[in-house]
């Protein structure tokens, strides 16, 4: 059974109570956080009959042609790479208390500069519900509190996961507090994002439309986990079968999420060759292409007949979907202005054999991962070695990139005396 989330006419009270339990969670030893996130992790493979029945609902809500769909969808390997991350992010490093500085000065005064939880994150997020766990086990192992508001695709497997969770944290004699999952009725909204009496972070997670309604409104500060617009650059010495391959991973492995590719951009004097190359891959997993005139011509004459001819709107789409739009350029310098103009600052790449070509790319995008020769589908807190993420930063200030572990920290300073005086 879910576990049902109580409906009031405020939210405070539980936004009081999570920040009452920041003290609580705060002086949780490495090794009681780290037993806390193994028990979760077995739990999760123990419950999964409970979970799945709650997906499962959320799923026939949903209409099977929505992108969101593969995102809402838990399974038994899903879940178990749940688990596995969650057993990850418990064997990583504690980010707290860790010294960062460490000086005295000519007056006597000894200075350190430590690692400090943030506080009582707050997470606004829409059809994924593997954030809650994510989030949860993050902000466990970094002594945060986290209050999840997911959306309401996802309702019923939000309701079992935390209850998953608290069940766990009741067996621990845990606070249930340090975990809570709001209402997802829109008018709670509002009050999260003003709450900055309790409430330390906001960070949301999902469309561009989200993101920015959180950004405008919030009065508690935002780390923004934005949308992506990926491009991949196939430059005329690319080795083409390579970009093609590369091209078709980045699109079709799991075209719902942030990291997949949006838009090609291939230079004209290869993009008879590599369009040829590439039609296959998109024809065999249905792939529509929104495609410029040059590159339609191209495609059309290859017999690759899912074709739409692009509009402006169609660069700087976040598609979400098996589609993509398909540009030829002239050389490196119009791929260059075109990400630029279109790029959300995600993940970006290069395909190319040139060194000079590849260094300017790397020097000039200004995206929070660029890439050579490899797929953006790579941009992951997981596959980076950071375990799991919140989401990725597409800001500059405090984190970019995955927003992980070693990001759920911010930094207190330590002064001791002995009666000194200014």
């Amino acid at each position: 059974m879910s576990e049902s989330i109580i409906m009031n006419e405020s939210i405070i009270e539980q936004l009081k109570a999570a920040a009452k339990a920041k003290q609580f969670l705060q002086q949780f030893s490495p090794e009681a956080k780290a037993a806390l996130l193994n028990n979760m992790a077995t739990a999760l493979v123990e419950q999964e009959a409970v979970i799945l029945e709650a997906n499962k609902i959320d799923l026939d809500r949903m209409d099977d042609g929505d992108p969101k769909k593969d995102r809402l969808l838990l399974n038994g390997d899903r879940l178990k790479a749940l688990s596995d991350s969650v057993r990850q992010i418990a064997g990583l490093i504690d980010p707290t208390d860790q010294l960062l500085l460490k000086k005295t000065l000519p007056n006597g005064l000894e200075i350190e500069k430590i690692t400090v939880p943030l506080g009582v994150v707050g997470v606004i997020y829409e059809s994924r519900p593997n954030v809650t766990i994510d989030v949860a086990a993050l902000c466990i192992q970094s002594g945060n509190v986290c209050v999840l508001r997911g959306g309401s695709d996802a309702q019923y497997t939000n309701e079992a996961l935390v209850h998953v969770i608290h069940g766990v944290l009741d067996d621990s004699g845990v606070s249930r507090d340090i975990v809570q999952l709001l209402p997802v009725d829109r008018k709670y909204v509002s009050e999260l994002l003003e709450a900055t009496k309790y409430v330390d972070i906001i960070i949301p997670r999902g469309s561009q439309s989200l993101i920015d309604f959180v950004r405008e409104h919030a009065k508690v500060p935002v780390i923004e986990t934005g949308a992506g617009v990926c491009h991949t650059y196939v430059d005329k010495t690319a080795d083409l079968d390579m970009a093609a391959s590369i091209v078709a991973n980045a699109k079709i492995s799991r075209p719902s999420v942030c990291n997949s590719l949006d838009t090609v951009l291939v230079d004209m004097d290869v993009a008879p060759v590599f369009l040829a190359k590439l039609a296959p891959y998109f024809k065999n997993a249905a792939v529509e292409v929104f495609a410029d005139p040059v590159a339609f011509g191209i495609l059309e004459q290859e017999g690759f007949s899912n074709l739409v001819m692009a509009q402006e709107p169609d660069f700087g789409r976040e598609f979400l979907d098996l589609k993509c739009s398909v540009k030829v350029v002239n050389g490196l310098d119009e791929a260059l202005d075109h990400i630029e103009k279109y790029s959300s600052k995600h993940s970006e790449c290069i395909v190319s054999s040139n060194e000079l070509h590849v260094e300017r790319f790397l020097n000039v995008v200004d995206a929070a991962a660029v890439y050579v020769n490899a797929s953006t589908r790579f941009t992951d807190g997981g596959e980076f070695g950071l375990g799991a993420e919140i989401g990725i930063s597409t800001q500059k200030l405090h984190a970019r990139g995955p927003f992980a572990l070693e990001k759920l920290v911010t930094e207190k300073w330590i002064v001791r005396g002995n009666g000194q005086i200014r």
